[in-house]
């Protein structure tokens, strides 16, 4: 294993060398880093690292690359020198979680600590670096806000964040009493962020203003899903004429046409991500489309799968398939920079996957690779 990590980083080195940037020298060698989030107890204690090579598909657990608890979700700075964790505490409503900042040694893949910040909120659970590197955005699930912090030049996060709270429930009195903000996604142009709200039924829009590190309401404010469904995540059609929203509770996937000159969502279409004869519970959670807008995938926690969609020329989307991740509770799931692979996360039994991806069709074929994380529920892949 040493033998094979020294010739890796031979290799690298010599990319660089030669004159290329990073993300020209991961596309040319298909070397990458990848960094996994958990959540820590027994079999984590932070955020781990592995390698991944596109070319072979081959994912290598290098190890613990930082210490820090319950980094569900992380994101790594545009530069590409910094990431950042959030640490998911306080889901009952307590404001108890924070976001860390760590420099990244892209030779060792360790993390090392710069700074910690209160996220504002209880239960941070996703992160995003707007692509201007100078403000960091994070829903915080348990208290049901979006906050925004001034990112510094060393990579350290400064305060006080500007935190905006949600307001009101929904259909479903154990889950909807009230807000829980679940993910953070900017627009292609910057100019606006998106918040899924799970307990609201509401896709959630913000102006962004990078410079001041600051958000205010848009106009319309937000969008709305089916009733009871829990949108969770989302995510735009390449072409940005599109977005969809995984929705957690129904197991659905709800599509909107886009407006990008106004940052507007209009509800077109809402289909199941999971097998008619399916009976049992599920609560989907991860949904992402490929590079060239053909396909977008859904994974289902419960009936343990990942189901992929046609997507047709008007947005529309019909059920192209559904592949089982070969373990429990694919929390999050990525396809790899090439195109060429899916990582699949299965959280309840602390394995990722590789499969496939069948460039024509879309489907997923599992390749026999799999790696063992604790835990692993968020990844970012970095070119080295």
């Amino acid at each position: 294993m040493l033998s094979n990590r020294r010739e890796w980083m031979r290799s690298s080195a010599a990319l660089l060398a030669g004159g290329l940037l990073p993300a020209q020298a991961a596309k040319k060698s298909g070397k990458y880093l990848v960094f996994v989030g958990t959540y820590t107890g027994a079999d984590s204690k932070g955020v781990y690292a592995c390698r991944w090579d596109s070319a072979s598909g081959n994912l290598e657990v290098i190890g613990l690359a930082g210490e820090v608890t319950n980094p569900s979700w992380v994101t790594i700075h545009p530069n590409g020198k910094y990431l950042y964790a959030v640490s998911e505490l306080g889901n009952d409503g307590s404001p108890t979680a924070s976001v860390t900042s760590f420099t990244i040694d892209r030779n060792t893949a360790k993390l090392t600590k710069i700074n910690t910040v209160a996220s504002g909120g209880g239960g941070a659970c996703h992160l995003v670096v707007d692509k201007t590197g100078k403000t960091l955005l994070v829903a915080n699930y348990g208290t049901g806000s979006t906050g925004a912090f001034p990112v510094r030049d060393d990579g350290s996060l400064g305060e006080p964040p500007v935190v905006i709270q949600h307001h009101g429930s929904s259909v479903d009195q154990r889950r909807q009493r009230g807000p829980h903000a679940h993910g953070v996604f900017l627009s292609a142009d910057n100019r606006f962020v998106f918040v899924p709200d799970l307990g609201l039924d509401q896709i959630l829009s913000y102006k962004l203003d990078a410079a001041k590190s600051s958000i205010s309401p848009n106009d319309p404010p937000f969008a709305t899903v089916p009733p009871g469904s829990g949108p969770r995540h989302f995510a735009f059609h390449p072409k940005g004429k599109y977005a969809y929203a995984i929705d957690e509770m129904k197991s659905t996937v709800t599509a909107f046409t886009y407006d990008a000159a106004k940052g507007a969502l209009n509800q077109m279409q809402n289909i199941s991500t999971l097998p008619k004869d399916f009976t049992g519970e599920d609560n989907s959670a991860e949904i992402e489309i490929d590079a060239k807008g053909k396909f977008l995938y859904a994974s289902n926690r419960g009936h343990d799968s990942i189901t992929v969609f046609a997507i047709a020329k008007n947005g529309r989307l019909a059920v192209a398939g559904n592949t089982l991740t070969q373990g429990k509770a694919p929390r999050n799931f990525r396809i790899d920079p090439s195109g060429a692979y899916l990582l699949a996360e299965n959280q309840g039994n602390n394995s990722i996957v590789v499969f496939r991806i069948d460039s024509k069709t879309g489907l997923l074929t599992p390749t026999g690779k799999t790696a063992t994380v604790g835990k692993p529920v968020c990844m970012q892949f970095l070119a080295v």
